[in-house]
């Protein structure tokens, strides 16, 4: 195991260079040097939102209008406007001079070099023999890309002014004529840095002959930064966030009462993203736990505090729910089918099969004697495709959809009794219906199906009656 940590910085911390460089820098999580450490750090907050499409929203950036519309006096535009957010993020961190012209030059180069390969490609794809729909996955990646590479220059170079010896690792293989695994690539990139000495400012996105985004997304620099922490064998591997892993959102319980989980294991962690709400991509979390690496998720904001630490022994002392979680938006997706009983394994295979077409999400599932629901994280699009190609596979079902909320109590150790009971009991209390309930046999979570609208409700509740009544103070379990 080496002695140095590997630290990723999400996006909206990255949009403040002061914060990063005086709370994350010049204050190490373990060590007193500010090296022995390596930074992966996202595109500025929003940049891949321009680049690809809205996360949360779904509205078209370059890729998505590229895509779709096929209109190159759009994605152009749309490109355009990607430059001026850019060049508007370099004034602001460099001011005149030389520096900022630096700046501009490498972002201007990289820039051009994409309009053009989108413009040769859009050019092609005219004539018949050539499919747009082959290419657009590297599309996808390529336009990914720019953003990291923008922000890790920018924030190596920056540091450099600042007085700390950092580097520029350019993880994204551009202009490169050697196709690398994942891992090639970073053995590679890192082959002559020297840590005692040198600080890596890498780029979230890496390119690999196989494609990060073809499975992980947008979290693909989840995945680098796993990589790098396992094959440099990293003490810690460390998340830097603008807010803390917490009892809940405190936007929904309110600040003072939610409080950061302190400690948890990689289970957990699992459950969280399940529901969307990842600490860290499962995959990702895969690697650094069979390496036996600890993962810590800190506030950018208050680097004072030692975070979350999440590892894969840890169990609570005492059996607690950790945190209140959920999302909204849920499709219930309900097959019943008199035939079903007695074959159940065949209508679930069958239902599988459609839903794994479609790339759905699934939450959660219920089975019984003849009906089968799948709790789906899927957009009313894709929903539509699901329902269509399910009707034309069960003729005699009935099927019905259905929007909901799923709540869940989350924690390393629920087994006592009683816990659930106390859920249900304070869901109970706000007259909220509970439509479905789930708790598997291992008890590190329990799942509530709940309408939509009463989604801030059923979270409120169940963190005063499981959480708050324990007054855990500065965290659950207080990380070292």
């Amino acid at each position: 195991m080496g002695q140095h940590t590997v630290e990723k910085i999400g996006g909206t911390s990255m949009s403040d260079y002061q914060s990063v460089r005086d709370n994350i820098i010049f204050k190490p999580v373990r060590a007193d040097t500010i090296y022995q450490r390596v930074f992966v750090v996202s595109a500025y907050g929003g940049m891949t939102d321009k680049l690809l499409e809205h996360k949360k929203t779904g509205d078209a950036g370059v890729y998505a209008l590229f895509a779709q519309e096929r209109q190159q006096n759009h994605w152009a535009a749309a490109l355009q406007e990607v430059r001026e957010s850019m060049l508007a993020i370099n004034e602001s961190l460099f001011g005149p001079g030389e520096l900022l012209e630096q700046a501009n030059r490498f972002l201007n180069s990289r820039l051009q070099d994409a309009q053009e390969c989108l413009e040769d490609l859009h050019r092609l794809c005219q004539h018949g023999h050539f499919s747009i729909n082959e290419h657009l996955s590297t599309v996808r990646e390529m336009l990914a890309s720019i953003g990291e590479a923008h922000s890790a220059w920018n924030t190596a170079t920056l540091l450099k002014r600042d007085g700390v010896n950092a580097v520029f690792v350019d993880l994204t293989g551009w202009n490169s004529s050697i196709h690398m695994s994942l891992d090639e690539r970073i053995v590679d990139a890192f082959k002559n840095v020297d840590m005692s000495t040198e600080l890596p400012v890498a780029t979230g996105y890496a390119h690999s002959e196989t494609g990060l985004m073809s499975t992980f997304d947008r979290g693909y620099s989840e995945m680098t930064f796993s990589r790098i922490a396992v094959l440099t064998q990293a003490y810690e591997a460390v998340i830097h966030k603008e807010f803390h892993l917490s009892s809940a959102d405190p936007r929904l319980v309110g600040e003072d009462k939610a409080v950061p989980i302190g400690r948890t294991n990689y289970d957990v962690a699992d459950q969280l993203a399940n529901l969307g709400m990842e600490a860290i991509h499962p995959k990702a979390a895969k690697g650094l736990r069979q390496s036996g690496i600890a993962l810590r998720v800190k506030n950018t904001f208050e680097p004072e505090h030692t975070g979350t630490l999440i590892t894969g022994d840890y169990v609570s002392d005492a059996p607690c729910v950790e945190i209140i979680a959920g999302c909204r938006g849920v499709f219930a997706v309900e097959v019943f089918d008199q035939d079903m009983a007695g074959d159940i394994d065949k209508f679930d295979g069958a239902i599988l099969k459609v839903l794994n077409r479609f790339n759905a999400h699934i939450i959660a599932k219920d089975i019984n004697a003849n009906t089968i629901t799948h709790y789906l994280a899927i957009n009313l699009k894709t929903l539509k495709r699901v329902m269509k190609r399910l009707h034309e596979c069960f003729n005699d079902a009935e099927i019905n959809q259905r929007k909901v909320a799923i709540v869940s109590a989350i924690g390393s150790d629920m087994k006592t009794t009683g816990m659930l009971a106390k859920a249900v009991k304070a869901i109970a209390e706000q007259e909220v219906n509970v439509l479905a309930m789930h708790q598997s046999m291992r008890q590190v979570d329990m799942q509530f199906v709940i309408d939509e609208e009463d989604y801030e409700k059923a979270i409120c509740s169940l963190h005063k009656e499981l959480v708050e009544v324990h007054n855990h103070g500065r965290a659950i379990c207080l990380a070292s």
